[in-house]
Order: C-alpha cells, then sequence, then structure tokens
C-alpha cells in the first residue's frame, strides 16, 4: 500500500516540475499567452509560484527566480511526504 503512495507522490510531484520547467520555457519563448497550453500550465503554477513571487518577485531585468525557488520547495515537501509514509 505504501508503495503505491509514494508512486502516486512522486507522479504528481514530476508533473508539477515538468509544469514549472514549461512555465519558464513559455516565458522565456513569449509564447501566445491565450493558447490553451498556455493557459492550463499557468493555473497549474500559479498556486504556487505566486507566493513566492509576493516575498520575492521578479527581478527589474526580468528574470523570475520563483520557479527555481518552487521546484526547491516542492522537492523538500516531496521528500518530507514519503519519509512520513516510510
Amino acid at each position: 500500500m505504501s508503495y503505491i503512495l509514494i508512486s502516486v507522490i512522486q507522479l504528481v510531484f514530476q508533473i508539477l516540475y515538468i509544469c514549472l520547467i514549461a512555465r519558464v520555457v513559455v516565458s522565456w519563448l513569449n509564447f501566445y499567452s491565450g493558447g490553451e497550453i498556455v493557459r492550463w500550465i499557468y493555473n497549474i503554477t500559479d498556486p504556487i509560484v505566486r507566493p513566492i513571487q509576493q516575498m520575492i518577485p521578479p527581478l527589474s531585468i526580468g528574470i523570475d527566480f520563483s520557479p527555481l525557488i518552487a521546484i526547491f520547495i516542492l522537492g523538500f515537501i516531496k521528500k518530507s511526504l514519503i519519509w512520513a509514509i516510510m
């Protein structure tokens, strides 16, 4: 049972990592923000990234470290959850 739960947790966090990386790539390439996939990526990642952006706003030169910080925080949460299950 715990193996299945750990696998689900890993899958969910892997999807979040991919969405965060996709968000960074989309912001670099200036894709059309009205596209359905782009909106989906932002809808998934906004609840994670927005609170970090409020504490650490993007730099004036356009660099936003919040997705990177979110990846580190999610990694810590994932490891903590898996450790608690085992």
